[in-house]
């Protein structure tokens, strides 16, 4: 996974719904062990929540956790009352979890292929990968999809969504965040239980993504606190265009006439090239700033491409539906629900109309 100084810049591209509960409204033998093993987590995680104003009050309770708690808190009123997101007991309960993340996400694609292994569940729909509550399971998975001669990618989440079927509690595994991103996931994950659509994760992530976004910039003003800085926004932009064009040059040698030979010699070269062109960039624009080393140094294939490009596609085109309403977040609401209950097809043009996609060049 990535160091601290990258892992808050690109961490909500691996904030992933695991529907744990899904196992309630399934049967048959060959998914027992995993939906098991979803079952059993998600439980262990119930037992262990509790209030967060109880934690608060305790005089045991350590001071840095009780200030964390209480800003928290304050985040989380600020949602509800200015950003009309949904007012439940989401992130007002706490649990300590005792390891750095709370599932490990299996990602995994063909060899010359960028089509992920995709996995159906009842309500929330297909996703791209297989959560799990222990890194050795996760670690065992990632092992017989490599013998089946897939690329693979196991990837750390610290925090999930459940759409609101649970409570879904601030994690121990966030404590080493600052406040200020704290707020951001709970404005994020809180989005998803305002509106989600089935089957369309960059629709959903698009959308929890400019609430984040516009959001943490409404919180900061609210507090009296200068915007944040474009810098960090901007590295995180370019070096997402770096991986979806890299991703576009991928597909296009895959659909290629050449044998499977020279497509994987053209793989790798195209990896040297994504590497070299951050090198680039990091020692050129970004003077030295190697907040995404880990990543990029660390071994590259095809599923751990996955993720980039879905959390921010729309971005624009919600941010267009904003202006719409004059920031009326009462009405952004409605209308971003109204939007995901068109067909798929009419629903992407009508976002495109509104804003087109950023695109990876393909240079």
């Amino acid at each position: 996974m990535f160091e601290r100084s990258g892992r808050g810049a690109l961490d909500c591209i691996f904030r992933c719904f695991v529907p744990a509960f899904a196992v309630l409204l399934l049967s048959g033998c060959s998914a027992l062990g995993y939906y098991g093993q979803l079952a059993e987590g998600q439980w262990q995680l119930l037992r262990t929540r509790q209030p967060a104003a109880r934690v608060v009050a305790d005089p045991r309770t350590r001071p840095a956790l009780r200030q964390h708690l209480q800003r928290a808190e304050a985040a989380r009123v600020f949602a509800s009352q200015h950003l009309h997101l949904p007012d439940n007991q989401s992130y007002r309960v706490y649990a300590d979890l005792g390891r750095p993340f709370v599932v490990w996400n299996v990602f995994a694609t063909p060899e010359l292929s960028l089509q992920p292994i995709t996995h159906c569940f009842p309500i929330a729909g297909c996703v791209a990968y297989r959560g799990y509550y222990r890194q050795g399971a996760a670690r065992g998975a990632a092992a017989l999809l490599r013998q089946d001669g897939l690329d693979v990618y196991v990837g750390g989440v610290e925090a999930y969504s459940t759409l609101g079927w649970f409570d879904d509690p601030i994690l121990s595994s966030m404590l080493g965040w600052g406040d200020e991103r704290l707020a951001t996931l709970i404005f994020h994950e809180l989005s998803h239980q305002q509106v989600y659509v089935q089957d369309d994760t960059a629709f959903n992530e698009s959308y929890a993504t400019f609430v984040e976004q516009e959001g943490t910039r409404q919180w900061r003003a609210a507090r009296g606190l200068k915007a944040v800085s474009d810098e960090g926004l901007r590295q995180r932009e370019q070096f997402i265009h770096l991986v979806l064009a890299s991703r576009a040059r991928l597909e296009l040698i895959y659909a290629g006439p050449e044998d499977d030979i020279a497509k994987r010699a053209a793989k790798q070269a195209e990896f040297a090239r994504l590497r070299a062109d951050y090198r680039q960039l990091r020692d050129g624009q970004w003077h030295g700033d190697g907040r995404y080393d880990a990543w990029i140094y660390g071994p590259l294939n095809n599923a751990k491409l996955l993720p980039f490009g879905l959390y921010d596609q729309w971005v624009p085109a919600f941010a267009a539906v904003f202006k719409q309403v004059d920031g009326d977040w009462q009405r952004f609401h409605r209308r971003v629900a109204e939007l995901g209950r068109l067909p798929a097809a009419v629903r992407t043009a009508q976002l495109q109309q509104l804003a087109p996609p950023r695109q990876a060049v393909s240079d």
